[in-house]
């Protein structure tokens, strides 16, 4: 019997818990689940899973624990805090893979508490996820796992279980280094869900046909995963099937913008998405697809009397929409890659993550490799046939016309302030300034 498969506790059996801990099931573990929500329990028990009626009763004689909570707070809970917690049943020794969404305060304060409760036998992994429910249910998310060398030692088998082999990506640093390469990530998503709706709200704006102009948009430089994936959603009329709730993204933001906070860091573009998701959260869309938010920008359509703009053709009317969104995500971008440098991140690992994932644009993977070189005092060059001040310009047009069509663009305006301020501060002549200079606004 020295191949059996360990027994599994799994807590949080939620969208994306109750796949992975299915897949776990499917693949031949025994593995005893909890969850608050009593007809969860009654599904996982009818796709082969035990059930428990309490964190303890969950963890007692497992020697792996998986937790996949929705917030910090919960985990705090059926860890540590709540009625029947886990810690007092964990047996000495247990590995437990915190798999939820949490600041790298969080988790590293953890790591101390167990300690200083004399439970510094749990081996702490830190493991984010990414990749929704369907590739948790086939056991191919991407992982983001950081621990001690023996943490990830005894719980790299079950990272492998539930993470596609080319995505599971084990981040040096220790507990909380997952966390910061998700939440590196997510600057990416957070921006660019935004952008999605910016951009085509104020293709509307324009007069523009958005099925078609959609379309050119995503055959450009101007792509993003994030917009190509909101994009049906974008133009249903409901904003249906609802697949992310605006309130996941806003729980994402409070993460990136309280440790950049912590750090002294600053993150003017995702404080500003940050904003505008709270005015959305304002008007009750919380609960709704966060594609909806292009109602932000076409509410006052038709409703601000006469307005009329310089852009004659549709032509020139699409390359300001594609200038708007690669300012946008030029400057996501160089946001993400300096704070993945002050959290001491591998860059290199980070950039292939966010290329390969909901954060990847075109812009990121041509200007993305230059900005990691600045960040590491390499030389640098223009690259490619646009330089900042020709984007400058290009994106000035684009929120000029905006200001014309009084056009909301939180996203475009602050992308524009930013990179005019890497301009007015380069050292390099104005021709030649490439793009990837943007970053020193971040510092680097």
């Amino acid at each position: 019997m020295a191949d059996a498969k360990p027994e599994i506790s799994f807590i949080g059996l939620g969208a994306m818990g109750f796949g992975m801990a299915t897949n776990l099931v499917k693949q031949g573990y025994k593995v005893t689940g909890f969850d608050v929500w009593q007809p969860t329990l009654d599904r996982f028990q009818a796709a082969g899973g035990s059930i428990a009626t309490t964190p303890a009763q969950a963890v007692k004689d497992k020697d792996y624990c998986v937790c996949m909570v929705a917030t910090a707070q919960q985990a705090q809970s059926v860890i540590i805090e709540g009625d029947n917690a886990a810690l007092s049943s964990l047996p000495k020794g247990a590995t437990l893979l915190l798999c939820s969404t949490v600041p790298c305060a969080y988790v590293q304060g953890l790591e101390k508490q167990l300690t200083d409760l004399g439970r510094g036998d749990i081996r702490l992994i830190d493991a984010p996820v990414s990749g929704g429910a369907a590739r948790a249910a086939d056991g191919t998310l991407s992982i983001m796992a950081g621990g001690s060398d023996e943490a990830l030692g005894k719980g790299r088998f079950l990272l492998q279980e539930m993470s596609d082999p080319k995505k599971l990506y084990i981040v040096q640093g220790g507990v909380g280094a997952g966390s910061n390469m998700k939440m590196c990530h997510q600057v990416l998503a957070a921006n660019q869900i935004l952008a999605a709706s910016e951009g085509l709200g104020f293709a509307s704006h324009l007069g523009l046909d958005l099925h078609s102009a959609s379309q050119e948009i995503i055959k450009s430089d101007a792509w993003a995963w994030m917009f190509e994936n909101r994009l049906p959603r974008m133009l249903d009329p409901e904003f249906k099937p609802v697949a992310s709730a605006l309130t996941i993204i806003l729980k994402d933001t409070s993460i990136i913008t309280s440790e950049a906070r912590r750090a002294a860091f600053p993150t003017p573009m995702t404080n500003t998405a940050e904003q505008v998701y709270f005015s959305g959260l304002g008007r009750g869309y919380g609960p709704d697809d966060d594609s909806s938010l292009i109602r932000l920008y076409t509410e006052g359509k038709g409703k601000i009397g006469p307005v009329k703009g310089l852009a004659e053709n549709d032509e020139s009317k699409l390359a300001l929409v594609k200038a708007l969104l690669r300012g946008i995500y030029l400057c996501s971008a160089a946001e993400t890659i300096a704070f993945a440098k002050r959290c001491n991140l591998d860059l290199d690992q980070v950039f292939e993550l966010c290329i390969n994932a909901a954060g990847g644009s075109a812009i990121l993977r041509t200007v993305g490799p230059e900005i990691i070189k600045l960040a590491r005092g390499e030389q640098i060059s223009v690259g490619d046939s646009q330089g900042l001040k020709e984007h400058a310009q290009q994106l000035q047009e684009a929120i000029e016309e905006a200001q014309r069509l009084k056009v909301p663009v939180y996203l475009g305006s602050q992308a524009l302030t930013l990179t005019q301020f890497a301009l007015q501060f380069s050292s390099e002549a104005a021709g030649s300034v490439p793009r990837a200079t943007v970053a020193r606004v971040w510092g680097i």
